[in-house]
């Protein structure tokens, strides 16, 4: 492909285009680039490709036909359907699905504007495959889709098969000659701005009869809430749902442009102006017990609980939510990955914790069908950015909920509400209950992503079967991903013990951090601290973004981490950018 890339044929498409290509990549969850680079020919050869592989698959894998229905739905980023002339006129991303869509010999039904779940809700009910056009919470600069098979997301597994399928169909298009070519120059259709099909209401109703039918007979009338709208595409039809369930819902805060609002990263401002808006509200509404919000796809939750005497607002991180609902659903089997706070491995749900994953819902979804595999029957997962997943049907109350293998926001929230309605306690003294482990993550930006893998490699043992190294008082253990002990070879621990030597200049006494205890390498490095200090360390699967996630005894020493990690322009992450750049 290279080579063709480099000598494209001559009058080809490829020869033709004003610009250079930018390959669109798999991130965490979805594909994702900056608007500026997603023309509508990338989002049409890579849409097209997954369409073509999924048709290759049985429907028990989550294959699709041909001649059927597939469903897509959009999030409110103008880039999704309209052109946008300040990012060199890309856009309208939803209309290349479309005819990707059209081109695979497939029949495009559109959902609209609603959150990913709800999209999913249906497809999976109906065994349809389905594409969602979202950036998520990523900022506005940024757009990308999400493809899902007939049975949910796509796994880690059909990444490689279907990056084979990508380059066949770039080749393929690339060597169409110019003038026979549905793109022009700068990867537009040549044809123009084109009207998407008319919305349908199906997948929006099948999502509110998901949850009044599974909390039916229980009813939220004694509560009231703030919900912060701002950009989200669920922001009317998650008030909605809480409405039906008999909550007094105050809607404030929308914006017309895109607020990218990342629910495991809230940071000072975003709290102080979600408090500025519970002020502005209590005075015209009466005291709120909570205020609700979602990120711009809807598939993660934003929950704060109100003080009663301060009326100050106080955020719920989205792992302890997880617990708290796994909790409420009597799960017999959770799965999250290793960025979670450890609370889980304190608490109750112990017991039923399956092996903690890498990042992102593809592993948590394979956890869940490793779980399944094992007979368990009321399994549910979660991410530290609050996304719930279900991977099995959940009965409580006479009330069945089917299984929704992909992130949710609108359960986690409902199930949060009515367990502190159930057991009448405030939003505070629910929460209170747990294990007192806070967490707290952040992100450093304009990190390039290799940037980030540099850092991971740099404090990373040579061999991949070592997951947790620990550091005992007499010995060093190095255990592979199932707890077993991995026998020292090439010296090992001695390298062990060079990288706790290395990670000791960053992380200090002077900054409050104990002797390092602890090694995982699940994902990126995580370092346990003698002192029960937890600094997790990961570049983003879709951003030039690094990440550190932080865990403590206190909520202000798990903050007092985080801010520490990220400072500028000399934090404890810029000064490890430096550090592997200098001896690179």
């Amino acid at each position: 492909m290279n080579s063709e890339l480099c000598e494209p044929p001559v009058n080809s498409l490829r020869s033709h285009l004003n610009y250079t290509p930018e390959v669109l990549r798999f991130g965490t969850s979805g594909r994702r680039g900056l608007v500026a680079d997603l023309t509508q020919l990338e989002i049409y050869i890579n849409a097209l490709a997954e369409l073509r592989y999924l048709q290759s698959l049985p429907p028990s894998q989550g294959g699709i036909v041909r001649g059927q229905e597939l469903y897509f739905a959009c999030d409110l980023r103008p880039s999704s359907t309209e052109y946008v002339p300040e990012e060199r006129g890309r856009g309208e991303l939803a209309q290349a699905v479309v005819r990707a869509i059209h081109d695979a010999g497939m029949k495009p039904v559109n959902m609209g504007a609603i959150p990913t779940p709800a999209l999913a809700n249906l497809a999976i009910s109906r065994g349809k495959g389905s594409i969602m056009i979202t950036g998520s919470h990523i900022p506005f600069d940024r757009n990308g889709y999400k493809t899902n098979t007939s049975r949910g997301e796509l796994l880690k597994e059909h990444e490689q098969p279907i990056g084979s399928a990508v380059e066949h169909v770039r080749r393929s298009l690339y060597k169409e000659p110019f003038a026979s070519s549905a793109f022009d120059a700068s990867g537009r259709f040549k044809s123009g701005h084109s009207d998407l099909p008319p919305p349908s209401d199906e997948a929006r109703l099948a999502y509110i009869r998901r949850y009044t039918g599974f909390f039916a007979g229980q009813s939220l009338s004694e509560m009231r809430l703030l919900f912060y709208q701002h950009s989200a595409v669920g922001r009317d039809l998650a008030p909605e749902i809480l409405r039906r369930l008999g909550a007094d819902v105050v809607s404030t805060g929308r914006s017309e442009s895109f607020v990218p609002i990342d629910t495991e990263n809230i940071d000072a401002a975003q709290l102080a102006l979600i408090q500025a808006l519970v002020d502005e509200a209590a005075p015209k509404h009466g005291r709120f017990d909570a205020v609700l919000s979602t990120d711009g796809d809807s598939d993660r939750p934003l929950l704060l609980g109100i003080d009663r005497s301060s009326n100050q607002v106080r955020f719920f991180s989205g792992d302890l939510l997880g617990m708290v609902v796994a909790e409420y659903l009597r799960a017999d089997a959770v799965v999250v990955p290793i960025s979670c706070n450890d609370a889980i491995d304190r608490s109750p749900l112990e017991p039923v914790l399956e092996p903690k994953t890498r990042i992102g819902s593809p592993y948590v979804i394979a956890g869940m069908e490793r779980a399944q595999d094992k007979g368990r029957r009321a399994i549910c997962g979660w991410e530290a950015n609050g996304g719930f997943l279900t991977g099995s049907a959940i009965e409580r109350n006479g009330n069945v909920l089917a299984a929704l293998p992909t992130r949710d926001a609108v359960l986690p929230l409902l199930a949060v509400l009515f367990s502190a309605h159930e057991k009448r306690l405030s939003l505070a003294d629910l929460f209170n209950r747990l294990p007192p482990r806070f967490s707290r993550a952040a992100l450093l930006k304009q990190v390039p992503r290799r940037i980030g893998l540099a850092i991971v490699e740099r404090f990373s043992l040579a061999d991949s079967a070592v997951r947790d190294v620990q550091f005992e008082s007499d010995r060093i253990a190095l255990l592979d991903s199932d707890g077993m002990e991995v026998r020292d070879r090439d010296g090992l621990a001695n390298r062990a013990r060079e990288i706790r030597r290395q990670l000791s200049h960053f992380f200090t006494p002077e900054a409050g951090f104990g002797a390092i205890a602890r090694l995982n390498y699940t994902d990126g490095v995580r370092i346990t601290f003698a002192n029960g200090d937890v600094a997790h360390l990961r570049p983003s699967g879709n951003a030039d973004e690094l990440r550190i996630y932080a865990v403590s005894g206190t909520q202000a020493r798990a903050e007092e981490i985080a801010a520490t990690g990220i400072a500028e322009p000399d934090g404890i992450l810029r000064f490890m950018e430096q550090f592997v750049m200098q001896s690179s």
